[in-house]
C-alpha cells in the first residue's frame, strides 16, 4: 500500500512571493500548466525548489522540469517570454539527468541585460503533476524558504 507522500517546495530565488492568479501570463494564471506559486525575482540566482532529478533543461537556460522521488513533477519557469532570448543573459548550471537538492543553482540571469527585453522577470513554479498543494507562505521569500506542500 502506498503512503500518501509529501512534498516540500521551496522558492527557486529570493523576493517577493506571488500568487499564481496574479501571474501576468494567461498560460500561468489560469493554471493551464498546473498549480503552483511565483516569485519577483530580486537577483538571478535561480536555484532548485525541491531535491530530484532533472528532467528537462530547455537550451536556452529559460526553464527547467524537475521529478522529486516521490514522483512530483516541478517546472521552474524564469520571466515571462524569456524563450525569446534564446539563452541571451542566461548561463545553465545544470542539465538532463542531473541530481539536485533545494538550493543547488539551476542557472544564473543577467536581469539588467535582459529585463527591457522581456515583458516580466516574475518566475512561476508550477506543479505540473496531478496532485493537491498547500501554499505556506507569503511576503518576502528566500532561497529554501519551504513555500509549497505538495501531496
Amino acid at each position: 500500500m502506498l503512503m500518501n507522500k509529501v512534498t516540500l517546495v521551496c522558492s527557486p530565488v529570493e523576493g517577493e512571493l506571488i500568487r499564481m492568479e496574479e501571474v501576468p501570463d494567461p498560460v500561468f494564471s489560469q493554471k493551464m500548466m498546473g498549480e503552483g506559486f511565483a516569485v519577483n525575482p530580486s537577483n538571478g540566482r535561480i536555484c532548485s525548489p525541491i531535491k530530484g532529478e532533472v528532467t528537462v533543461a530547455f537550451e536556452t537556460g529559460h526553464a527547467y522540469g524537475l521529478k522529486s522521488p516521490s514522483g512530483v513533477e516541478i517546472l521552474v519557469h524564469f520571466g515571462l517570454d524569456t524563450v525569446k532570448l534564446k539563452g541571451e543573459g542566461i548561463r545553465m548550471h545544470v542539465k538532463v539527468g542531473d541530481k539536485v537538492k533545494v538550493g543547488d543553482l539551476l542557472c544564473e540571469v543577467d536581469i539588467k541585460a535582459i529585463k527591457d527585453k522581456v515583458p516580466s522577470l516574475i518566475t512561476p513554479v508550477v506543479v505540473t503533476s496531478e496532485h493537491q498543494i498547500t501554499i505556506e507562505k507569503q511576503g518576502h521569500v528566500k532561497v529554501k524558504d519551504k513555500v509549497m506542500t505538495v501531496r
